[in-house]
């Protein structure tokens, strides 16, 4: 083994070798290991949707721990990432291998509420959603507590018309979470209106999907499932949408945030080129290298 080992070093220390022959032999050697690192030891993801507002807001990157899921099961109140459960996944066994690992579902982050053996209920006291686990009703201290506002966003690269979470102490400009301006908040009530949606979400009212009441409803989660839920429940497209999550879909722990900008884009670099002197007015810089919870 040795000897195939110095073999292997000689052949790529060889002389005369051509820089073109030296880049597609690096390629070969690191690709793979960056593909082992970032599939199996850790990941860094952007957030592109506000479900979990306000613990984390659209434009702000995460570290995640994708290795100790595969020794330890997620507990109650994490934040994880896993694989969307809606994703129609091939039977085949090594497709949908490839699917899980390589190409295929969108990543979703979401709060363990429930996890194997729990029984969660999901109902409405004095008009408001609570949640029973195991017949004990849960206290949720990071459940979003501000309002969501309708906003029209003419850059947003897919849905123009969001719901943004809004602090009514702040101007638009100088809101703490996403600055706005009072055009696309007149055009965000407009499109609401034509929608038939509210131009003003509550926090504390029932989720509703295509006219269903989601937060009225029980499960008991079987050995391999989870139930995870967004912090921003009037937000967020859930476990109450697409039941229980498989734990064979589930591949990090939310740990770190790492950085924080009020912008849409996937890249924020490309953000910065297009706006190089509003772009840094948008840093949340007090939001930069947090633990999370």
């Amino acid at each position: 083994m040795t000897s195939k080992i110095r073999s292997v070093r000689k052949w790529l220390n060889r002389p005369n070798k051509s820089t073109a022959a030296s880049w597609i032999e690096s390629a070969i050697i690191i690709l793979p290991l960056v593909f082992i690192v970032r599939t199996w030891f850790y990941g860094l993801y952007q957030v592109p949707t506000g479900s979990m507002e306000t613990t984390m807001l659209v434009g702000e990157g995460f570290f995640a721990d994708k290795l100790s899921v595969w020794f330890k099961s997620p507990k109650h109140g994490d934040i994880i990432t896993f694989n969307d459960p809606g994703y129609p996944y091939s039977d085949n066994k090594l497709t949908e291998l490839f699917q899980r690992y390589v190409w295929g579902p969108t990543n979703l982050t979401k709060r363990v509420i429930g996890i194997p053996g729990d029984t969660i209920k999901l109902t409405l006291e004095d008009g408001k959603p609570v949640v029973y686990r195991n017949g004990e009703k849960i206290d949720e201290p990071y459940l979003n507590k501000n309002p969501l506002i309708a906003v029209f966003d003419a850059d947003a690269s897919r849905d123009k018309l969001t719901w943004k979470s809004y602090n009514p102490n702040y101007t638009y400009k100088n809101q703490p979470y996403y600055r706005t301006n009072a055009k696309e908040v007149k055009y965000g009530k407009m499109y609401a209106k034509r929608c038939g949606e509210e131009d003003l979400r509550y926090p504390g009212a029932p989720y509703v999907e295509r006219g269903k009441i989601m937060d009225i409803q029980e499960v008991k989660l079987g050995p391999d499932e989870y139930w995870a839920m967004g912090d921003n429940r009037r937000g967020s497209h859930d476990s109450r949408s697409w039941g229980p999550v498989k734990e064979k879909f589930i591949h990090g722990k939310i740990l770190w945030r790492l950085w924080s900008f009020d912008t849409n884009q996937s890249w924020i670099l490309f953000d910065l080129l297009r706006h190089p002197i509003d772009f840094w007015s948008r840093v949340r810089w007090s939001r930069f290298l947090q633990p999370v919870k």
